[in-house]
C-alpha cells in the first residue's frame, strides 16, 4: 500500500513539474502577468479607499491561486511545539528550511480586555513586520470574548449578544464599539520598513455557520448575524478610516457540502471580499476534494479570491494514535492540485515542550510525518515564502474597482 501511495504521489509531481517551476509560480515578477486567462481581470474591494498595497495584495491573491496554494500556518512565528518568542523561528522553517508563505495571527487579544494583559502582543506586531519585510501575506481572525457575559468567544449562553451590540448606545455597543476602536489603532499604526500601512485579510465571526460561538448560528439570527458584519465592516472603514483590511468570510464545512453552503447567512458581494473555508475535516479525503471544487467555482463566478484559512488534524493522527504518515502528500497536496485556491493555513502548534498534549497541526523537528511535509513542500503547486511573487506590487492584467 505505502508504495502504491508512493507511486501516485510521483505521477502528481512528475504532472506538477511540467504543468509549472518550484522556482517560479507561474508569475513574471517583473511585470505580473500569468497568461490570458487573468487578462483585463476587473476586481471589487468593499473599500473604496482601500490603500495601493492593500489593493495590490488582493489582485495578486487572485493571480496566485491561478497557478498554485500557498501553504500558512497559525502562530506560525510567534512560538512553536518547543520554543516560544524566538526572533525568526518557526516550526516550518526548522523542517524545510523555508518560512510559510500566509502567517495567520488572532487580534482578539489586541483587542478584549485581555489586551493590556497580553503578553504576545508586542510579539505579534513584531512577527507580522517579520513576515511583511519577506513578502508573506498576513491573515488574521479573532477569537473575541463575549462582550455581554464577559464569557470567552465559546460563551454561547446568551442569544442577544449581537442584539446588544446593534442597539444604539447599549452598555454592550459601547465596549463592543472600544474594543474594534483598539483594533483600529493597532491596523493604522501597523507599517512595514518603508512606512506603509500593511495589509491584512481580516475574517471577523469565522466559522458562524456552527453554534459554538456567542456569533455562531444558534446564538444569533439571519438578520442579526448579517447586521452584526456590516455594522462592525462600516464602522472600521468609514468611522475609524481603516483602508488596509480585505474581508473575509470563513464558514466551516467538514463534511461534503454544496456551493451554496459557503453562502450561509452571506452579508452581500459588497460586504466580502475574499471566500474562506474552515475544514476540519480529517481524512475524509473526498468531502475536502468536494468542498474544494465548489469554493474555486463560487470564487471564478464571485470573482473573488479564496482559500482554505483553517484546516488540520489535531497531532496529525488516527483516533488510534497512530501518525498519518501520508497525511501531506495525500491529505493536502493532492486534493489542492488543479484547484483555483490561493492558500491553505494549518491551525497552531501549541507551545507544549512537556509534550503533554497532541495539540499540534502542522510538523515541528522530530515529529513524525515531517519527512511527507518535505515531500508536500516539493510539490510544485504548493508556494512557500521563496516561491511568492511580489505580493505587494500591483499585477498587470488585473484592475481593482
Amino acid at each position: 500500500m505505502k508504495m502504491i501511495k508512493r507511486m501516485n504521489w510521483l505521477i502528481l509531481l512528475l504532472f506538477t513539474i511540467v504543468s509549472c517551476s518550484k522556482d517560479s509560480p507561474g508569475v513574471d515578477e517583473t511585470e505580473g502577468e500569468t497568461g490570458e486567462e487573468i487578462d483585463n481581470t476587473s476586481l471589487s474591494l468593499v473599500d473604496s479607499k482601500a490603500t495601493e498595497t492593500t489593493k495590490a495584495l488582493y489582485a495578486n491573491l487572485w493571480v496566485v491561486q491561478q497557478n498554485g496554494t500557498m501553504f500558512g500556518h497559525h502562530d506560525d512565528l510567534i512560538y512553536g511545539r518547543n520554543w516560544y518568542a524566538e526572533n525568526g523561528r518557526s516550526d516550518i522553517k526548522d523542517i524545510v528550511g523555508d518560512y510559510p508563505a500566509v502567517f495567520s495571527v488572532d487580534v482578539a487579544e489586541i483587542m478584549d480586555d485581555r489586551s493590556d494583559a497580553s503578553d504576545l502582543n508586542d510579539d505579534r506586531i513584531r512577527t507580522i513586520k517579520e513576515a511583511r519585510s519577506r513578502g508573506e501575506v498576513i491573515i488574521a481572525n479573532m477569537h473575541l470574548n463575549n462582550p455581554l457575559t464577559g464569557g470567552d468567544s465559546w460563551d454561547n449562553s446568551s442569544n442577544i449578544v449581537a442584539k446588544e451590540i446593534l442597539t444604539e448606545g447599549s452598555v454592550t455597543q459601547v465596549k463592543y464599539l472600544g474594543w474594534l476602536d483598539k483594533l483600529a489603532d493597532f491596523a493604522n499604526n501597523l507599517k512595514d520598513n518603508n512606512g506603509e500601512l500593511i495589509p491584512i485579510i481580516f475574517r471577523p465571526f469565522h466559522e458562524h455557520t456552527q453554534t459554538w460561538s456567542w456569533w455562531g448560528r444558534s446564538a444569533t439570527t439571519q438578520t442579526e448575524f448579517l447586521q452584526l458584519w456590516k455594522f462592525t465592516v462600516d464602522y472600521l472603514k468609514d468611522s475609524k478610516q481603516v483602508h488596509n483590511f480585505i474581508y473575509a468570510i470563513s464558514p466551516q464545512l467538514d463534511q461534503a457540502g454544496s456551493k451554496e453552503s459557503f453562502l450561509f447567512r452571506w452579508p452581500g458581494d459588497d460586504y466580502v471580499d475574499f471566500i474562506g473555508m474552515d475544514s476540519y475535516h480529517g481524512t475524509n479525503t473526498s468531502a475536502f476534494s468536494t468542498n474544494l471544487r465548489n469554493l474555486a467555482l463560487l470564487s471564478e463566478e464571485k470573482k473573488m479570491p479564496c482559500g482554505v484559512t483553517e484546516t488540520g488534524v489535531e497531532g496529525i493522527r488516527y483516533t488510534d494514535g497512530i501518525p498519518i504518515m501520508d497525511y501531506w502528500t495525500n491529505e493536502i497536496g493532492i486534493p489542492l492540485s488543479g484547484k483555483e485556491i490561493s492558500m491553505v493555513v494549518l491551525w497552531r502548534n501549541k507551545y507544549d515542550p512537556t509534550q503533554n498534549s497532541h495539540h499540534y497541526f502542522a510538523p515541528f523537528e522530530g515529529e513524525a510525518t515531517a519527512e511527507n511535509f518535505f515531500d508536500l513542500y516539493s510539490m510544485t503547486h504548493i508556494l512557500f515564502s521563496k516561491n511568492l511573487p511580489n505580493m505587494y506590487m500591483m499585477p498587470s492584467g488585473i484592475k481593482i474597482k
